[in-house]
């Protein structure tokens, strides 16, 4: 059997597999079968291709490549439309590009400006305050604004908050309690940064039993979860890594 036949089969029984997974029509499996290149050719143009520039993935490619070349394009929109109009989510628009610039301070302004009448306990709102204060060097500043934030807002669920507050009680030197929250959090936190940030806290408070069993889990958890979960989790993976061995 020649490369050139045997490649055919590979990328006929390739599609066929991406065909049943995605749930697409089944008679492409008999176009595979029966047409080789041609055929794995037009399944390609027909339905992968639009998926992929059209996918999720595609989208967060071309904002990252565009954040590359032109990093300030996204907060001199918001700053231009809360120049045309000052609403409140234009400025919570601006404020939130400030946050991803770095620009806490700005970010601070911008979010106790908005936090005013009807949105005064805004938790969306409360939470980005936080994030300033934190990014400010202000732990304790954080841990109140946050506690506010839930004594207004009992419902409010964040994952990112939660984690936010672990980190600012932490950094207040209150320890015990840091780990209380990280305990709680890294039960149903989406991403392995609560369960490494948990493990390196362990390892500082001398608990080095702990703080392995944390790390091995993570990296329990990676072997069994997809690739590309790997690759998002990549930093806290490399430190669960690094602390075992």
């Amino acid at each position: 059997m020649g490369p050139i036949l045997v490649l055919s089969i590979l990328l006929q029984v390739g599609c066929a597999v991406h065909v049943v997974r995605t749930g697409r029509p089944l008679y492409w499996i008999f176009i595979l079968l029966i047409g080789s290149y041609i055929a794995v050719l037009i399944y390609l143009l027909a339905e992968v291709l639009p998926e992929l520039a059209n996918g999720r993935k595609a989208r967060s490619l071309a904002r990252n490549v565009q954040r590359h070349i032109d990093p300030e394009r996204d907060t001199r929109e918001a700053s231009r439309r809360l120049d045309i109009a000052d609403t409140l989510d234009n400025r919570r628009q601006l404020a939130e590009q400030r946050l991803l610039a770095g620009n806490h301070a700005e970010a601070e302004e911008l979010y106790r400006a908005s936090l005013k009448g009807l949105y005064a306990t805004d938790p969306h709102l409360m939470l980005g305050l936080a994030k300033a204060q934190f990014g400010l060097g202000r732990p304790d500043e954080t841990r109140r604004t946050l506690d506010e934030l839930i004594a207004a807002n009992p419902d409010f669920r964040s994952h990112d908050g939660h984690l936010l507050y672990a980190r600012a009680v932490e950094a207040s030197g209150d320890i015990p309690a840091a780990l209380h929250e990280y305990e709680a959090l890294v039960q149903g936190f989406p991403g392995e940064e609560a369960r490494a940030r948990h493990g390196l806290l362990l390892k500082r408070e001398g608990d080095a039993a702990g703080a392995e069993r944390v790390f091995r889990e993570i990296l329990k958890r990676a072997d069994t979860l997809p690739s590309y979960y790997r690759r998002e989790q990549r930093e806290w993976i490399d430190i669960a890594r690094r602390e075992t061995t």
